[in-house]
């Protein structure tokens, strides 16, 4: 019975990693979740969030974080982590397509996340 315990708990864990999003958004610190809140609006922010409601119109889930509201998120993520002990803020924001870091220190193009999607890297 401990060893049928053994292997439900390995089950789980080995498919826990499928419910990861296909794209993550690191960002960088910003005065709300989108950064569009001040008197002027950033036209990449604005990009940002465009090819975000383009990517979830395709049925793509995408999560976008920040380390204000979501430190779990860059705590537990060791990749990121370490990125941003090399590079600090400049590697911000980070951009993950299924795990893999496709971008640092910039937002990448509709195109490239897509790209990345598809494997037609």
């Amino acid at each position: 019975m401990n060893q049928n315990n053994q292997q439900n708990e390995r089950t789980f864990n080995f498919s826990r990693p499928q419910n990861r999003p296909d794209v993550e958004i690191f960002d960088p610190p910003m005065c709300c979740p989108t950064g569009m809140c001040g008197p002027t609006i950033d036209q990449t922010l604005l990009d940002v969030s465009e090819m975000i409601a383009k990517l979830q119109s395709y049925g793509y889930q995408v999560e976008r974080y920040q380390m204000s509201t979501h430190p779990g998120a860059f705590i537990s993520n060791v990749e990121i982590m370490k990125l941003i002990r090399e590079k600090q803020m400049a590697a911000l924001p980070i951009v993950v397509v299924r795990g893999k870091v496709i971008a640092e220190g910039n937002y990448p193009k509709l195109t490239e996340i897509q790209e990345n999607l598809t494997g037609g890297n």
